[in-house]
C-alpha cells in the first residue's frame, strides 16, 4: 500500500509540475507575441545612435533579428510569472510563514534581470565595441543586423541572468536549500565560474576581463552577505517557534 501510495503521490507531482511549466511556456509565447506588436519602435531605440543602416543578407534576417529582441522583452516579462509557478509547486512544503516571505522576493526578479541587461548594454557592450572597431582601423566596417543584435545579446542577456544570483541565494536560504557555509565554501569554484564567464563574454585584453570579473565577484560576495541576513531571520523565527 505504501509503495501505491508513493507512486500515485510521485505521478501526482509529475503531474503538477507539467501544468505548472506549460502554464510558463503559454505566458512566454503571449509575451513574445504581445512584444513583437512593439518589436520595431525596440529596434529603432537600440539603432538610434548608429552612424550607418544595418545590413541584411537574407529576407529571413530580420524576422530572426525581431524574434530575438522579443524574445528577451518575453523572458523579462515571464520571469515572475515562471518565479510564481515555481513557488506554488514548492508552497506544500513551505511554512506558512515561509510563504510569504519567499512570495515577496518574485517582484524583485523582472527589476534585477532589467537591471543587469541594462549593466550590460549601458557600460560593458559601449566599451568592448569600442575595443573591437579600435582594432578594424585596416577594414571596411560594415555590421549586418543579425551579427549586430547577436553580439549585443551576448553582451547583455548573460548580465540579466547573473543578476538574479542574489535574489535566488535569498530564496534558497529561505527555504533551507543553501546557507552562507556552503555559499563560503563554494566560494573558490564560484569566483572560478564566474572569472570564465567573464572571459567569455570579454575580447581577449585583461583590462575588459577585469572590469567584468570585478562587478560578478562583488555580486557574489553580495549574494552571500544576503544569505547571512536571512539565514539568521531564519533561524530566529525557527527558534521563537
Amino acid at each position: 500500500m505504501k509503495v501505491e501510495s508513493s507512486d500515485t503521490s510521485f505521478v501526482g507531482h509529475l503531474s503538477e509540475l507539467r501544468r505548472r511549466i506549460m502554464f510558463t511556456l503559454i505566458a512566454f509565447i503571449v509575451a513574445l507575441c504581445g512584444a513583437f506588436v512593439y518589436v520595431k519602435e525596440i529596434y529603432r531605440w537600440l539603432v538610434r545612435d548608429l552612424d550607418q543602416k544595418l545590413a541584411i543578407l537574407a529576407p529571413s534576417d530580420v524576422l530572426w533579428v525581431y524574434l530575438k529582441l522579443a524574445g528577451v522583452v518575453a523572458i523579462a516579462v515571464t520571469l515572475p510569472i515562471a518565479a510564481y509557478q515555481i513557488w506554488q509547486f514548492v508552497k506544500p512544503a513551505l511554512e506558512p510563514r515561509e510563504q510569504r516571505a519567499s512570495l515577496a522576493y518574485i517582484p524583485w526578479l523582472p527589476i534585477l534581470f532589467v537591471g543587469g541587461i541594462s549593466f550590460g548594454y549601458g557600460i560593458i557592450f559601449p566599451m568592448v565595441l569600442q575595443f573591437l572597431e579600435s582594432m578594424s582601423g585596416d577594414f571596411t566596417t560594415m555590421y549586418t543586423a543579425d551579427k549586430y543584435f547577436s553580439f549585443i545579446l551576448s553582451m547583455t542577456v548573460p548580465f540579466g541572468l547573473l543578476f538574479e544570483m542574489p535574489i535566488t541565494v535569498m530564496f534558497l536560504t529561505r527555504i533551507g536549500i543553501l546557507n552562507p557555509a556552503r555559499l563560503a565554501k563554494a566560494r573558490k569554484l564560484s569566483y572560478f565560474s564566474l572569472a570564465v564567464t567573464a572571459v567569455l563574454i570579454t575580447p581577449p585584453d585583461i583590462v575588459s576581463d577585469v572590469l567584468v570579473i570585478i562587478p560578478l565577484f562583488l555580486l557574489y560576495e553580495v549574494s552571500v552577505t544576503l544569505s547571512k541576513i536571512v539565514y539568521r531571520k531564519r533561524k530566529k523565527l525557527e527558534t521563537v517557534a
